[in-house]
């Protein structure tokens, strides 16, 4: 009998481990205890939803199934090769911001406010709301102040990622239209150890303010890295080839309204840049 006692002190122990184990894995909100339930409690089961998602998913590997015999991208080859410049996200209409997600620090208990429409005509993005640097009061939080716009991850069939390339292009071009504040442009890459998932390039964005456009056209020798919003002492160039999303983040600490307006985004290929990384890189073996 205590063999059996024992037994079953055992499974509870590494039953009640195993459960803590996935509940601290995903977020806690500062101020607030994370949830006892496991992640698979909030999944549920819908036969018709499902049945459309495998017919949706079918569709799409289908077209992607055709779309191979055609070249890459399902462009021709020699167009693919003679591209020069390319437009990734073009606003025009309200669905072209479905491929967009914000966000700011009211998630955390912040202050600010965060709002994308379209713009006139429907055919800019207009990003605006207002910025607070008042942390929260949960004992935790010391900083706060920042709203961020980023593109969604593409996906393929059955959910499958689906990565852009940029690999036959060197600089980002964008059409925009601000207030005069400094943004900061993130550039997400694809990762291969999953301890570099928070790694992303950034640079700035200077807007002029007024009523004028201004076609801004940035290197991607210029993007730095940083992780989890710290710049790396050990820096390399970006990987174009498989680049998952771009974004777009406040945090100048100047409290009060912001807009930024955006008409498209792009990339081109710059024959007079001929520069592979404007930063130092050590060398981790050096020859002596």
């Amino acid at each position: 009998m205590q063999l059996i006692a024992k037994l079953i002190k055992i499974n509870l122990i590494a039953k009640l481990t195993f459960n803590q184990a996935l509940t601290q894995m995903g977020y806690r909100r500062p101020g607030q205890p994370r949830e006892d339930k496991p992640p698979w409690w909030r999944v549920k089961f819908d036969l018709s939803k499902g049945l459309k998602g495998m017919k949706r998913h079918f569709t799409l590997l289908k077209e992607e199934f055709f779309a191979q015999f055609i070249g890459p991208m399902g462009k021709p080859i020699i167009e693919h090769m003679l591209e020069q410049n390319q437009v990734l996200w073009e606003f025009r209409g309200p669905h072209s911001l479905q491929e967009w997600t914000i966000s700011c620090d009211r998630e955390i208990g912040g202050k600010s406010e965060i709002y994308l429409k379209v713009g006139r005509n429907n055919e800019t993005c207009l990003l605006y709301g207002t910025l607070c640097s008042d942390p929260p009061k949960d004992g935790e939080t010391r900083y706060s102040g920042y709203c961020t716009m980023r593109a969604k991850q593409p996906l393929a069939s059955f959910d499958r990622k689906r990565y852009h390339d940029w690999s036959s292009f060197n600089t980002l071009h964008l059409r925009i239209r601000g207030d005069g504040r400094p943004w900061m442009i993130n550039v997400i890459a694809e990762t291969y150890y999953t301890h570099q998932k928070d790694d992303m390039y950034s640079y700035f964005l200077y807007t002029r303010g007024g009523p004028y456009w201004q076609d801004v056209k940035i290197p991607f020798s210029k993007f730095f890295l940083a992780h989890r919003g710290r710049v790396q002492d050990d820096q390399h160039e970006l990987w174009l080839d498989k680049i998952n999303a771009i974004g777009f983040t406040l945090g100048d600490k100047a409290d009060g309204p912001f807009q930024l307006e955006i008409d498209f985004i792009g990339v081109c290929k710059d024959y007079a840049h001929t520069e592979d990384f404007a930063y130092e890189k050590y060398k981790r073996n050096p020859e002596v």
